[in-house]
């Protein structure tokens, strides 16, 4: 049985960053809420913090289990797929069981900074159908979400499972989080279709700055922390962070200034956020000359695929595809293309450091990821239609979700 050699300050550390990626779920909440008409700010937000509630309760139940009980190596868990139950509703674990990860850490402290990955995730989608959805089929899509999509890819990559038996590397969830939910949004935004009644948002671009400012301000406790120790590469991943959001963000801001002839706030925001989303997968394995070159890809490339949605008519409502979905598939080639020893010795070598099975063992798995979270996604929503209807009717639509669903209003002139 491992032992738990405790270190305070890695303990300290995780415990901060834990708090870190709490944060961002209301900063997402911000987000999105000032992205949407004054008539829906509630019932968005809602979304966010329903799945601080639900999912911790899934978390603590079984979800842990499943992402982190057994692995491939030992035959402990199904096909390499989904780990067993062993740690449900924390069986087993007390004061001295360390993590899985760090043996300086409880596996406590690692239970719950997983935790706040698992929150936020099925979160991020909620943008792509603002405005659209019920109440009670957003509730059973974030568990079946949870169950058939998120809690395998982090067995798959983090615990053990079958992609990391490939080799396949995702330092904080460019696959995990980022490329799986933003896939999802997009079987969403197919299924549920066009809005029937036109959105006036972005009703407040002030909330977008402040939960961008939350998003960012909590990103260093997820790319950070994802090394699971203060050491150089917990800086080299902090630092990485901050250079990709920035870069992205005034190449996104210059995109928007040449095509429209005037500097966007918005797409300064959204550009970082996309900037965000991009290194998470590579943050402790590149370069900061690397994680510059990430962000600028990230602001032309997400800026284009979000050019590509309008063209398209598609109705993701808040860019969840372009920003987290192309965004986390961009951040997987690019940890393949830029991944150095020299800034990482636990890492491999990329791409351009002479390693080009890496970049297609990278480029594998990200496909695969992409096609299960959409045929896994649509096939949900076609499901959870069965059981209760998954669309709101065009009179709801028209009186504003808060009202209609919430029976709740964010501003009384809404009414």
């Amino acid at each position: 049985m491992p032992q738990l050699h405790l270190d305070t300050g890695n303990t300290g550390f995780m415990l901060l960053c834990t708090s870190l990626v709490m944060l961002m779920t209301p900063g997402l909440a911000f987000f999105y809420g000032g992205l949407v008409g004054r008539k829906n700010v509630l019932a968005i937000m809602m979304q966010s913090f329903a799945s601080m509630g639900w999912t911790t309760m899934l978390w603590w139940a079984f979800g842990f289990s499943m992402c982190f009980s057994g692995d491939l190596k030992s035959g402990t868990d199904f096909a390499g797929i989904i780990g067993n139950f062993d740690w449900a509703f924390l069986r087993g674990v007390s004061l001295t069981t360390p993590s899985p990860a760090n043996d300086t850490i409880p596996l406590f402290v690692f239970f719950a900074y997983q935790m706040m990955f698992a929150i936020i995730t099925p979160a991020l989608i909620t943008g792509a159908f603002a405005n659209r959805v019920r109440f009670p089929a957003y509730m059973l899509f974030l568990t079946g979400w949870l169950l058939l999509v998120y809690f395998p890819f982090v067995h798959m990559i983090w615990g053990g499972g079958i992609m990391a038996k490939w080799g396949v590397l995702d330092f904080a969830g460019g696959i995990v989080v980022h490329n799986i939910a933003g896939i999802a949004a997009l079987a969403s935004v197919l299924y549920v279709g066009r809005r029937k009644v036109a959105d006036t948002g972005p009703h407040s671009i002030p909330l977008v700055a402040l939960g961008t400012g939350l998003l960012w301000f909590g990103w260093y406790g997820f790319n950070a922390g994802s090394e699971f120790r203060v050491d150089s590469v917990t800086a080299v991943a902090f630092v990485n962070t901050d250079l990709a959001a920035s870069f992205a963000g005034i190449t996104w801001l210059a995109m928007d200034w040449m095509t429209t002839k005037k500097p966007k706030f918005l797409g300064l925001l959204t550009g970082a956020v996309a900037g965000l989303a991009t290194i998470t997968p590579a943050a402790g394995y590149v370069s900061p000359k690397a994680a510059c070159a990430i962000g600028v890809l990230a602001g032309v490339v997400c800026f284009y695929a979000v050019a590509l949605k309008n063209r398209l008519r598609w109705d993701d409502a808040l860019d969840v595809w372009g920003v987290h979905g192309v965004g986390g598939f961009l951040g997987i080639l690019s940890c393949g293309v830029f991944a150095t020893t020299a800034f990482n010795p636990a890492g491999v070598n990329g791409l351009l450091h002479g390693n080009p099975h890496f970049f297609f063992v990278q480029l594998a798995a990200v496909c695969i990821s992409s096609v299960w979270a959409f045929g896994f996604t649509y096939g949900m929503l076609w499901l959870i239609d069965r059981v209760t209807p998954v669309k709101v009717d065009e009179a709801d639509q028209a009186l504003g979700l808060d009202q209609a669903l919430h029976g709740e209003v964010a501003y009384i002139e809404a009414i």
